[in-house]
């Protein structure tokens, strides 16, 4: 068995098969583990009261995600194994603690639906960005462009409040990140590639522990855009 392994590590087609296969499942692990948190904090009034409702818990919150977001992608190749686990799922937990309002602002039937469309968009996007033949390499710039300005004009709609222009921005939304999934999903195969046949065990693990990150924040955008459309339709 322990042949095998160091096989795959040095066949780099074999070995992104095997890392693309860690990277959904490894997403899998860390959605499952955000709607269960997410669904038990819903039903404690004390979480809803004193972190997810309270402005104070609602920056708390954010700014530990996005210290998590920070560490892991900034300095993974540093950390030890076992800790970019853990800081991949603490923050899949931190993640379903911000998200438990969404099950009493949406009902089960949208947030059902906008979670089957997600994930059709999602699965499209992801399986032609890791098969195309097309050089997507060059969206990056754009992309990031377009995220910059999503960000900016949603900051932006807060203090206008327009419904109008919040559906505009949320179909916006879905395509762009439908968009970084294609090119988070390249992505993984092009880093892959770049190790050529020296990849020891750890580093398959930890670049299969950022790929999961990039594309779960892909696949939780989609879904959140979609979840604010098909409440609209739905009302």
């Amino acid at each position: 068995m322990s042949d095998n392994r160091e096989l795959i590590l040095h066949d780099v087609k074999a070995r992104e098969n095997v890392l693309l296969r860690n990277v959904y499942l490894w997403m899998l692990a860390g959605l499952v583990l955000t709607a269960v948190v997410s669904y038990v904090a819903s039903t404690s009034e004390v979480v809803l009261r004193y972190i997810t409702l309270n402005p104070v818990g609602t920056i708390v919150l954010m700014i530990a995600e996005l210290a998590v977001v920070f560490v892991l992608s900034g300095r993974i190749e540093s950390l030890r194994t076992g800790t970019a686990i853990g800081l991949f799922l603490g923050y899949s937990a931190l993640t379903g603690l911000a998200l438990s309002s969404i099950f009493i602002a949406y009902t089960g039937v949208t947030i059902t639906r906008a979670f089957a469309a997600a994930a059709f968009a999602f699965a499209g996007a992801a399986v032609w960005g890791s098969i195309t033949k097309k050089d997507i390499r060059g969206w990056g710039e754009y992309l990031f462009m377009a995220l910059f300005g999503l960000v900016a004009v949603s900051v932006l709609n807060l203090f206008f409040r327009s419904s109008g222009f919040d559906f505009i921005i949320s179909i916006v939304g879905v395509v762009l990140f439908t968009g970084l999934t294609a090119w988070d999903a390249r992505k993984v195969a092009d880093i892959n590639a770049s190790y050529g046949n020296q990849m020891t065990n750890e580093e398959l693990t930890k670049v299969g522990i950022l790929g999961a990150l990039e594309l779960y924040l892909d696949f939780l955008n989609i879904f959140l855009y979609l979840l604010r459309i098909f409440a609209r339709s739905d009302d």
